[in-house]
């Protein structure tokens, strides 16, 4: 593969000089257009691979601003949902993905031969961890299926989380192999790290600043002048590397942080102190300080699967041991476990034994206002409590069935229903969610996410 570039064509235009390797050098749309640099033209056919919570928004998005758009996924289930213009996305509503499929710019298949004539294509697929090692086998399979279709002068992107070196060293060896091409010679090729963050009211796709990178400059500005036609702002990076890298210290800087208010909820509980109070305080600061607040753990694909990409990449390259990130897991790894100890303590304190006690849990998504059950701390919460022998109940209005643990009855939020628990513990802080019904009506409550106040209501 040919070395990385590290050319940027904006400020070049602006300057006439080749800039030497510039760092986080932000280009809006209208920049990009005005430097007359379009490898790829302003619109044309792209193929997103995979339609879940990151590919189906840049699929809906890209066909809204004119690309045709295939949105390809192997889950026969999903495309036939996606066909039939069912969004199972919050931040897609179904009349907005109905509507490009009307206008004839969107089709959902896993048809490989649908895949032909891309312009440019962009892979979306899952990457967790198996046993604590990465699992790249969806990027594998992603990249030997569009193999066979690149043609020359395509682009093709990664989005998916990995650790540094994956373009270069997995995915681009891949495309070459299956094409016969050359990435950088006969085709584009780059990384841009998925930004979404499900739910957000404020920040979503379009207006996110975008990082996008090539493995050289020619393959930078054909990513660039991709993204450019679908979000405000880009910014370039010097290689596939800085690029992957960025995504991966996002993460950890949260889940570092994360961590730290957690292991700081569980002492100031200890020596009775409003840790709360503290963090409402600190977060007046106008300069140096950044508001995290504790929880029963972390979930979604970020948090906990991220920063172990970067743990072990510096394992498996360096020999040396990432102690920040084996720190935060362990924090944050045992938070459910602390969340039920809190629950035994306070029911022993009233009595009553965990065992055949009456729990009814608010919230099974991992983050509020959503539907995104992935690694929720909520469920490692509900699991436990089943297996200390708990009659276990949850109330989650956007939480699909088949994401509610086998032994956990279904309820909605009721007077009723909270008055009949002998504690309720509140796991996700969804707006929908009656905080005031819930004080004044369950004769216990342990908090997690500070919604609730009251006699009743403990804080993590």
């Amino acid at each position: 593969m040919p070395p990385r570039g590290c050319q940027n064509r904006n400020v070049a235009a602006e300057t006439g000089e080749q800039p030497d390797c510039p760092r986080g050098r932000a280009v809006s749309r209208s920049t990009a257009a005005q430097t007359g640099t379009n490898p790829i033209g302003s619109r044309g056919r792209l193929v997103v691979v995979g339609q879940g919570y990151v590919g189906l928004p840049l699929a809906v998005r890209a066909a809204e601003v004119g690309w045709q758009v295939l949105g390809f996924d192997t889950d026969p289930a999903r495309v036939k949902r996606l066909a039939a213009g069912e969004s199972f996305v919050e931040d897609v509503p179904s009349a907005s993905l109905a509507a490009v499929i009307r206008a004839g710019r969107y089709e959902a298949s896993g048809e490989d031969g649908a895949l032909a004539g891309f312009d440019v294509a962009v892979v979306t697929v899952p990457t967790p961890l198996a046993e604590g090692v990465p699992d790249l086998s969806a990027i594998d399979e992603a990249a030997r299926t569009l193999a066979p279709h690149l043609r020359p002068g395509c682009c093709v992107v990664l989005e998916s989380t990995t650790y540094p070196g994956t373009t270069e060293e997995r995915f681009g060896p891949l495309l070459e192999e299956g094409s016969g091409f050359g990435a950088g010679e006969d085709f584009h090729l780059g990384y841009s790290p998925e930004r979404i963050d499900p739910g957000n009211r404020t920040w979503g796709l379009a207006n996110t600043p975008k990082v996008v990178s090539g493995v050289d400059a020619a393959s930078l500005a054909a990513v660039e002048s991709f993204y450019a036609s679908i979000v405000e702002r880009t910014v370039a990076v010097s290689g596939t590397r800085e690029a992957e890298l960025t995504k991966l210290l996002e993460n950890t800087f949260r889940h570092v942080n994360v961590a730290l208010v957690n292991e700081l909820a569980m002492f100031a509980h200890d020596l009775g102190i409003d840790l709360w109070e503290a963090i409402d305080a600190a977060s007046t600061k106008p300069f140096g300080y950044l508001r995290f607040t504790p929880g029963p753990g972390v979930g979604g694909h970020c948090l906990p699967v991220d920063p172990s990409y970067l743990s072990w990449r510096v394992a498996r390259r360096l020999g040396q041991r990432f102690r920040f990130v084996e720190l935060a897991n362990d924090v944050n790894d045992h938070m459910p476990d602390y969340v039920v100890r809190r629950l035994v303590a306070a029911l022993n304190e009233r009595g009553q034994p965990l065992k055949g006690a009456r729990v009814l849990l608010l919230g099974l998504a991992y983050k509020a206002n959503t539907a995104d059950a992935r690694e929720s701390p909520a469920l490692a919460v509900a699991e436990l409590l089943l297996g200390a022998g708990a009659a276990l109940a949850a109330v989650d209005p956007y939480v699909e069935d088949d994401r509610v643990p086998a032994g956990v009855r279904r309820a909605t939020l009721s007077a009723e229903e909270l008055a009949a628990a002998d504690a309720v513990v509140v796991l996700t802080d969804h707006d929908a969610f009656d905080y005031e019904l819930v004080t004044m009506h369950a004769p216990y409550v342990l908090d997690t996410r500070h919604r609730c106040s009251g006699a009743r209501v403990e804080h993590l």
